[in-house]
């Protein structure tokens, strides 16, 4: 379990790994808005891989987009911020981004 998150990026996380990446991403969206600095990051970098997984399923072209997008926020950040493997989920996002039956996960089980 992420320790350092607070319980609402928690909430999202358990979307995220459950699949359901737009309500993951909009689970981050009031956290987003009141966090500052590297945690601003962070959770910027959460959404836009969330965006890209369900824009892979739901508007293909939107998904590499936001995957760059996010790397830009990941590449400001070390490998693991807030107990998230930063790193690993982002290459798992980018192969999922090419097969469909790979589910990143926030959280490691």
């Amino acid at each position: 379990m992420m320790e350092g998150l607070r319980e609402e990026l928690r909430a999202g996380a358990r979307l995220f790994d459950a699949g359901e990446w737009w309500e993951a991403h909009e689970a981050w969206e009031g956290p987003w808005m009141h966090a500052s600095g590297d945690e601003r990051h962070f959770i910027q970098a959460l959404i836009l891989l969330a965006a890209a997984l369900h824009k892979r399923w739901h508007h293909g072209s939107l998904a590499h987009r936001n995957f760059h997008k996010a790397e830009a926020y990941l590449d400001r950040l070390p490998a693991e911020y807030g107990g998230v493997h930063l790193a690993r989920l982002r290459a798992e996002v980018w192969e999922a981004l090419h097969d469909s039956s790979l589910r990143p996960r926030v959280e490691e089980s």
